[in-house]
């Protein structure tokens, strides 16, 4: 229910079709993730909008992510099928921190002249100051955010007017946006979007200075928010709670809820319940169809997909308990004390009023954190030492009664006990001296 095939395809090759879902929860961000996707790209990410693609700055960012879709084309007339890539890179930047230098970045604090009040605060005077959003309307340039600008244009195909556009922002129509020479503007009948057609081989810079605008973007509401969490407390059990809510006013949202969720992490089916906040009990009603595969330890986790419909302007919460499994310590990770990642859940919208395209909309929320058993990995260690010194001890006490040879003192090579014997009665004879001559000064005195 939560995937489809997309693109053109046959009755024959539908029959053949087999869905291969996998996830990687958690992986260290490194800038080589980012060689693979730039070297799909017909310019190699050496011209184009891709040429602001950095690895330092990317990875840099506050949210950042990236897909790539493929999906057969059969044009219209046309007896060959093509295979059709589309690949994005969605960031959220801040703009303060990508303005500093790399051989400087180091924040530092923002002189007290510079500083922006809201005045119509209570407190505010000349020693106190509640800082404003500078972030809109703020100044920033290609060559500020990302180093670089952008280098030529890369298109696959030449086209002129309209369909050359190749950069495109969303900006209000009283903003003042200044480009680098030979660049064309087409400004959208809306006001609110600006695209420009690239040259071949100049470098492309788009400066915005600082300016106080009057109206803004306008900013569309998401057709649905989804907040997933774990709950429940102890190392056995524990639980999942999602909340759905649907912004809208006027349209239900019908969506396919999708979990993935790994074979160690076993849900109780019977426990799910699904709740309206002003009824205060389960509302069957929403649910319309389940779909349940369960896990097969080591082999497979547990999938779980629900077709609901949530009403306008309501907010459902979806829970269910699960049990937690305890795993052979040599499937344990070196950081097994941090937890386990939890895939994020994927939504898929069936019926959405923002949705006009016509493919689906997905959703995905945030990952989970499992905290498992965990056994007291220092244990063994503790075990092996105390164990290796009780063997050294016992190996080097019975080494010495096997190797070592006893004789007596008067036996021993090169040993004359009537040396010995004159040696201690000289050292006594001295000591005898010594305490004698002491009590002869003091009576003296």
């Amino acid at each position: 229910m939560s995937f489809e095939p997309v693109g053109d395809h046959s009755d024959e090759s539908r029959a053949n079709l087999h869905l291969l879902h996998g996830t990687l929860p958690h992986e260290v961000v490194c800038t080589e993730n980012l060689t693979p996707f730039l070297k799909l790209l017909p310019c190699k990410g050496k011209a184009g909008i891709s040429s602001l693609l950095d690895g330092h700055k990317l990875f840099d960012a506050s949210w950042q992510s990236m897909a790539i879709d493929i999906r057969p084309v059969c044009p219209a007339g046309d007896s060959e099928c093509l295979v059709e890539m589309e690949q994005t890179v969605d960031m959220i930047l801040d703009i303060e921190r990508s303005k500093r230098p790399r051989d400087n970045p180091i924040p530092r604090p923002v002189p007290r002249e510079e500083l922006v009040c809201d005045t119509s605060k209570e407190y505010s005077s000349e020693d106190t100051c509640y800082p404003l959003d500078a972030s809109y309307g703020q100044s920033w340039s290609l060559s500020e955010v990302f180093g670089r600008p952008i280098k030529g244009t890369c298109l696959v195909e030449t086209a002129q007017g309209p369909d050359s556009q190749s950069v495109c922002i969303n900006v209000p129509a009283d903003r003042d946006v200044y480009t680098s020479q030979g660049v064309t503007e087409f400004k959208d009948a809306s006001g609110f979007s600006r695209c420009f057609e690239l040259p071949i081989t100049d470098d492309f810079e788009l400066m915005l200075p600082k300016q106080s605008v009057q109206t803004g973007s306008p900013i569309y509401p998401p057709p649905l928010y989804a907040e997933r969490s774990i709950t429940g407390h102890g190392q056995e059990r524990g639980g999942v709670q999602a909340l759905l809510t649907n912004p809208s006013l006027d349209t239900p949202v019908e969506f396919v809820y999708f979990e993935s969720l790994p074979w160690f992490m076993k849900p109780y089916l019977h426990t799910l319940k699904v709740l309206l906040p002003g009824e205060g009990k389960q509302s069957p009603s929403i649910i319309k169809d389940i779909y349940y595969r369960p896990s097969v330890d080591r082999h497979r986790g547990t999938q779980l997909e629900i077709r609901m419909v949530i009403p306008a302007a309501s907010t459902v919460t979806l829970t269910y308990d699960f049990e937690k499994a305890i795993l052979r310590y040599t499937e344990y990770p070196p950081d097994a004390n941090r937890g386990f990642d939890v895939a994020p859940a994927v939504i898929r919208l069936i019926s959405s009023a923002s949705n006009t395209t016509g493919s689906s909309m997905y959703l995905r929320t945030t990952s989970l954190l499992l905290p498992l058993p965990t056994p007291d990995f220092s244990m063994p260690y503790n075990v092996i030492i105390l164990t290796s010194t009780v063997m050294a001890l016992a190996f080097g006490s019975i080494f010495n009664l096997l190797v070592r040879r006893f004789v007596g003192a008067d036996e021993a090579e090169g040993y004359d006990i009537g040396k010995l014997k004159t040696l201690v009665r000289g050292r006594l004879v001295m000591i005898k001296d010594r305490l004698l001559g002491a009590r002869n000064e003091k009576k003296l005195q």
